[in-house]
């Protein structure tokens, strides 16, 4: 089992038989001053097919806490919400003490949390949802807290040799609400007094001297000191973050320790870069939402391109869509032959395959037919499949049903605007013309075959036909092979794009005669036409 999942599952398996536990806690975190977004489904997936590895290997039980930091304060006022002078009004509160801008919840906080929750429900996820400010009112950090405060001077020892002069001056681990404003404060600490419950300050404004709680939520700990608060306070045992995050797990991990706890096992996945290799970011907004990437493909796929390689850094944009689907469909076949937890759907379907059949075709194979055929219409591609595949309808192939729906809305988008057709050279519509002749000279023999059957003969037409010069080149055994400047050109004339499927199954799916049709047209080209 050297999936990667695994290989973290092992982390957590030594873990909990060095400590006696006889659970493992997983944890992720979210900020709920925002929606939910791409990264958030990256990270509570990778973490759940670490916990089912775990639970998988060992036979022990686990638990998923999705962490909202809503105690935090309202730093600034999001671009995407409602009534956005009000929220103006409550920066610095926390989130759940702030109206909200939405007006269904009683607090801003509430309305992102239950968006999370949503948003976690509609993917199936199983996690127990924990609230920050919640979690501080009600006492469970208390204990935790009271240590941080005997240990004040420690935590403090942690933090500033990172900080500037200016902060370092000012630095506490502990942020007391003001009680007058609700305001979460920055401030130095005039005095921290455990066995009193009593953290003293100043308010810089006024310059009155307050006395708060260290418990029961009249105070928060400062974000890097909340993670080890957090940490301690739970038992943590596994725990995701950005490659941005690495000196913050680092010293929330310091923290934790002259705490007296052990940081949990760490893992740092890498983040998504957009079309030009820049970082995503949200307030650039130059990445691909979750809302896009299900428009184009279905969630599984979404689950395969996280499951990749996650301490690489990827391209996240719509021309990795493709290639995400069909990537998946491969490994869902896979699974069906065998559950080997080396195949990345046995993590995206927990163990076992699905019910629901295996498309006959590759949603490349989709995307073809429909920039072919100029779809817009889902039934137009249905014509194709059914005469390809008999008996195949949405309900007898609800995935075909599916893929068909997106292969329509991406051909759309992406492939329609940028289709363009150019003119074959001569020595190209040689080729063509050569492969036309095949096609018509065996056209009743294809036609008679299955589809599977019919796909391998016109492949070996095809590349018969390309067995010419410039085409030629030596293939592995020595024997006379076909370049790859052949097949561009099958693409970039016949379909006017700059890639395509094995072409084989393309001709075996639209038919003989219709890509007849296609060769005759584009020989017929005496100038480069529009998409």
């Amino acid at each position: 089992m050297k999936a990667w999942p695994f290989e973290e599952a092992r982390k957590v398996a030594a873990r909990l038989a060095k400590s006696g536990k006889g659970q493992a806690l997983f944890e992720t975190g979210y900020g709920p001053s925002g929606l939910p977004h791409i990264g958030t489904f990256g990270e509570v997936a990778r973490t759940s097919w670490v916990r089912h590895a775990f639970e998988r290997l060992t036979g022990l039980p686990s638990r998923l806490i999705a962490f909202s930091d809503d105690m935090d304060g309202l730093r600034k006022v999001p671009d995407n919400v409602p009534n956005k002078e009000m929220l103006a009004g409550h920066l610095g509160r926390p989130v759940t003490a702030i109206p909200d801008p939405f007006g269904t919840h009683e607090s801003f906080g509430h309305h992102n949390n239950a968006r999370l929750r949503a948003f976690l429900d509609a993917f199936g996820f199983e996690y127990e949802f924990a609230s920050s400010s919640e979690y501080y009112r009600s006492g469970r950090f208390d204990a935790a807290l009271l240590r941080m405060a005997e240990r004040h001077e420690e935590v403090r020892g942690v933090i500033l040799p990172t900080l500037g002069p200016e902060r370092r001056a000012t630095y506490s681990p502990f942020l007391p609400i003001h009680p007058k404003t609700g305001v979460v404060m920055q401030v130095p600490m005039e005095e921290v007094r455990p066995a009193d419950d009593l953290l003293v300050w100043i308010d810089p404004e006024t310059g009155e001297r307050h006395g708060t709680r260290i418990t029961g939520g009249h105070c928060k700990a400062q974000w890097k000191a909340d993670w080890a608060l957090r940490w301690y306070a739970l038992g943590v045992d596994y725990e995701m973050s950005g490659k941005d995050l690495i000196d913050s797990v680092r010293l929330s991990s310091a923290i934790c320790r002259v705490l007296g706890g052990e940081p949990p096992e760490a893992f740092t996945y890498e983040h998504f870069l957009d079309e030009q290799g820049q970082k995503i970011s949200k307030s650039k907004g130059n990445g691909l939402t979750i809302e896009e990437w299900l428009r184009y493909a279905p969630p599984e796929s979404l689950s395969q391109f996280m499951y990749n390689q996650p301490q690489r850094a990827k391209r996240l944009y719509f021309d990795q869509i493709p290639r995400a689907v069909d990537e998946y469909l491969q490994h869902r076949a896979r699974l069906r032959v065998v559950a080997d937890p080396a195949v990345p759907a046995w993590h995206i379907h927990g163990g076992a395959a699905p019910n629901d059949p295996e498309p006959p075709v590759s949603f490349t194979m989709l995307l073809n037919l429909a920039s072919v055929v100029n779809a817009d219409d889902p039934e137009m591609l249905w014509g194709f499949l059914r005469r390809y595949a008999p008996g195949a309808t949405p309900a007898s192939q609800p995935l075909l049903g599916k893929l068909v729906e997106h292969a329509i809305h991406y051909y759309r988008d992406f492939v329609l605007p940028t289709k363009r057709f150019r003119l074959p050279s001569a020595a190209e519509r040689e080729a063509l013309s050569a492969l036309m002749a095949a096609l018509r000279d065996r056209a009743t023999d294809l036609e008679a075959m299955a589809p599977e059957e019919r796909a391998k003969a016109a492949q070996d037409i095809v590349y018969d036909a390309g067995r010419r010069d410039p085409f030629l080149e030596p293939g592995k055994d020595g024997k006379p092979g076909v370049s790859r400047a052949w097949f561009n050109a099958l693409y970039q004339v016949l379909l006017g794009q700059q890639e395509g499927p094995r072409f084989g199954g393309f001709v075996a799916l639209y038919g003989i005669a219709g890509t007849i049709g296609l060769i005759e047209a584009a020989l017929a080209r005496t100038e480069t036409p529009a998409a």
